[in-house]
């Protein structure tokens, strides 16, 4: 396929983390360190030099571990750090993000129903993204939720595209391995990763739990 999804695919929301009081930088060290081989940031709010300087220093933290970095919304960001990008529906076309971005680069896609996922598989991505599967509360104003009964169609679709698919939205340890047995490559995973309390010693700990379950089912 265009691009190996490893089958955890952790998100770095920002706010969320900011709430539970835990720098970017630190959730970020403790994730690759558990051995993470993907990392998205999601940074929804004023992209300021403090946060840029934040992304600047995951970008360097994944290079160092070997992992794939990926910005979501914004694609200057995206340009300057060498990063990937995933977009959503409102954001840029994906064939002017491309343009930016260049060949090489990871770019991702969301989708929301079986029109959307169609769409994207005609458009230079290398993977697209389809859910929410499950109810979330990262997001303000979530899309309707699609559960599991159409994964299995769009996933089989989206590989005979040749392009992975990642479920995303509510997934939980509970649920991971019937989102990957429905036909999902990956799992995109924000609130299930993040233990209370938070330190970097808990989250280590949780992404390490996560990594021997996605292991075990994939086995």
């Amino acid at each position: 396929m265009a691009f190996p999804l490893p089958p955890l695919y952790p998100i770095l929301d920002t706010a969320l983390l900011a709430r539970l009081g835990m720098p970017v930088e630190a959730a970020a060290e403790a994730m690759l360190a558990a051995g993470v081989r993907l990392l998205q940031l999601r940074h929804k709010g004023h992209f300021s030099r403090a946060a840029f300087l934040a992304a600047e220093r995951i970008a360097e933290l994944c290079r160092q571990a070997g992992a794939a970095f990926i910005v979501n919304d914004r694609a200057d960001v995206a340009c300057l750090l060498g990063a990937g990008l995933h977009i959503g529906q409102d954001d840029l076309p994906p064939g002017e993000a491309r343009r930016l971005l260049g060949a090489q680069p990871v770019l991702g896609l969301s989708t929301h129903n079986s029109a959307q996922l169609a769409a994207a598989l005609s458009e230079p991505v290398d993977y697209v993204a389809f859910g929410p599967i499950f109810p979330t509360a990262t997001k303000e104003n979530p899309d309707p939720v699609v559960g599991l009964d159409l994964l299995p169609a769009l996933a089989e679709q989206s590989h005979r595209a040749g392009r992975p698919l990642v479920a995303i939205g509510g997934i939980t340890r509970a649920r991971a391995r019937e989102v990957l047995a429905a036909g999902a490559d990956s799992v995109a995973v924000i609130s299930d990763l993040l233990a209370d309390p938070l330190s970097s010693a808990s989250l280590r700990a949780r992404i390490e739990e996560w990594l021997q379950l996605l292991n075990q089912t994939a086995a």
